[in-house]
């Protein structure tokens, strides 16, 4: 079982920066490769970006390919998602999800979500 808390949404302008945290409690968190999820109203959860175990291969929705950067922090328990250069399209609803040993493009394919933080961006 793992347990996942995102934090570190809120209001920004466009073009401005926001760091999402999400921490994991349970076992194993460095068995587990982890993604990023958005959903803004009214449209389907879409993937956002992906990071394998050790952190050394991630992959990115292309909508925010070149302003988003996933990482892990095994020894924490943590993975984060750096947002610059943000827009108002990025306004959603982000949610940190994680599976076992490979990440996925898709959200039916990970076992354990988390609540969610909001990032809304002002224009």
């Amino acid at each position: 079982q793992v347990q996942l808390v995102e934090s570190g949404g809120g209001l920004v302008q466009a073009g401005g920066s926001l760091r999402l945290s999400c921490a994991a409690s349970g076992r194993s968190f460095s068995s587990y490769a982890m993604g990023w999820f958005r959903q803004a109203p009214g449209k389907e959860r879409e993937f956002v970006a992906g990071i394998n175990l050790s952190g050394s291969s991630t992959s990115y929705a292309d909508s925010v390919k070149g302003r988003f950067t996933i990482s892990r922090d095994n020894p924490k328990n943590t993975v984060y998602l750096q947002m610059n250069s943000v827009k108002p399209e990025d306004t959603a609803a982000y949610y940190c999800a994680a599976r076992m040993l490979i990440y996925s493009y898709t959200w039916e394919s990970y076992n354990y979500w988390g609540q969610g933080t909001q990032v809304t961006v002002s224009s």
